[in-house]
């Protein structure tokens, strides 16, 4: 197959772009960045398989030229909530399979309407394939899957283990960190009590998990709040959490916030801050002899033999997905769908979260 990657050279899409190189099933990829000179550059470190191009992906007419040529593209581009949908527009209308990493909730809401378009262009779409979302749909499945009935389901992540690229070829604001500010702000859409509602992010829930015992964790505006119940409606709550073990962080969020909401603070100064803050943090001094919740999870709350029962999942060993970088826990899901999309493993169309069935999560975790 051929692939395009749409920010291939970022500080994401690189490691899927390297992973996927090595795939006898991957006949050559497009390395695609509106920083033309860091995509050919890139490629021409990698192999005789890629080369690079200069895209801007906001030009409908450029987009559809380079998705013509291939068979699948994988979008690493942000933020989300600006370009998701339309590059997915532009996959249905040139027939190319399409897989990203969008964590935004409000494109996934929008991208979900197309699955009717999907379907009769023939194409797979599988939106949200990184870390969370992507690996904690995962999670949350397999602990769903242990479950007769389920009615909550709850996604969680590490904040601590949002640690910027150094390599990238993306300049200005950094786009995981617009991501951040966007869904910190105002109200983010979740689904509690049957039902979807919005929320203020960052407020306190109360995590009793299995074996581990009871956390604080906090809202935060990500997809699988939205995506579970999409795929699964008899679910009654569905958020997405994060954690960390100091509470300084979270306040230092709130504090952002309010300066953002009362125009003191624009929201690209924010995410220079946020970035900078990221950026002087210490995940292994953290952790360092304290317990908290695992870097990512899944957790689920039902029925089992006619008892209550709550379940979760994670990694066994931790020390692994620790010593992973934000881009690698990222694109390295994302290489792994496509690897199973050429492979003939995943062939269902229309568009999917991780966790609707397209993608068996005991293969997934395997490839």
């Amino acid at each position: 197959m051929k692939i395009l990657a749409l920010g291939g050279s970022g500080g994401m899409g690189r490691f899927a772009v390297h992973s996927l190189i090595k795939h006898p099933q991957v006949e050559s990829i497009l390395v695609a960045d509106l920083n033309e000179s860091a995509a050919k550059k890139f490629a021409s470190t990698l192999s005789e398989k890629t080369s690079g191009i200069g895209i801007d992906v906001t030009d409908k007419e450029a987009l559809e030229r380079a998705m013509n040529g291939v068979d699948v593209v994988i979008n690493t581009t942000g933020p989300f909530f600006k370009l998701a949908v339309p590059i997915l527009e532009a996959a249905i209308e040139t027939k190319t399979h399409y897989l990203d990493i969008c964590d935004d909730w409000e494109p996934t809401e929008k991208m979900f309407l197309l699955n009717d378009k999907a379907k009769a262009a023939g194409i797979t779409a599988i939106i949200g394939l990184g870390a969370s979302p992507g690996i904690t749909n995962m999670l949350g499945l397999i602990a769903m899957k242990e479950l007769d009935q389920v009615s909550k389901v709850y996604t969680g992540w590490d904040m601590s283990s949002a640690q910027p690229e150094e390599e990238s070829s993306q300049t200005g604001v950094n786009a995981a960190m617009v991501h951040g500010i966007e869904q910190i702000i105002g109200k983010v859409k979740v689904f509690s009590s049957g039902a979807y509602k919005m929320v203020r992010p960052l407020e306190k829930v109360t995590v009793d998990y299995p074996q581990l015992g009871t956390y604080k964790a906090n809202i935060f505006g990500h997809p699988e709040a939205i995506s579970f119940p999409h795929h699964y409606p008899e679910i009654k709550e569905s958020l997405n959490l994060m954690h960390s073990n100091d509470d300084s962080l979270v306040s230092v969020l709130k504090l952002i916030r309010f300066f953002i909401e009362i125009k003191l603070l624009s929201k690209n100064m924010a995410a220079k801050f946020l970035t900078w803050l990221e950026g002087t943090q210490s995940p292994d001094t953290e952790k360092a002899g304290v317990e908290m919740l695992p870097s990512v999870y899944g957790y689920a709350e039902g029925i089992k033999d006619g008892q209550k029962m709550s379940v979760a999942t994670t990694f066994h060993i931790e020390e692994n997905i620790d010593d992973l970088s934000m881009g690698e826990g990222t694109s390295y899901p994302l290489a792994c769908g496509v690897k199973m999309l050429t492979d003939g493993v995943i062939n269902q169309t229309g568009v999917h979260a991780p966790e609707s069935g397209i993608i068996s999560p005991d293969l997934f975790l395997l490839t």
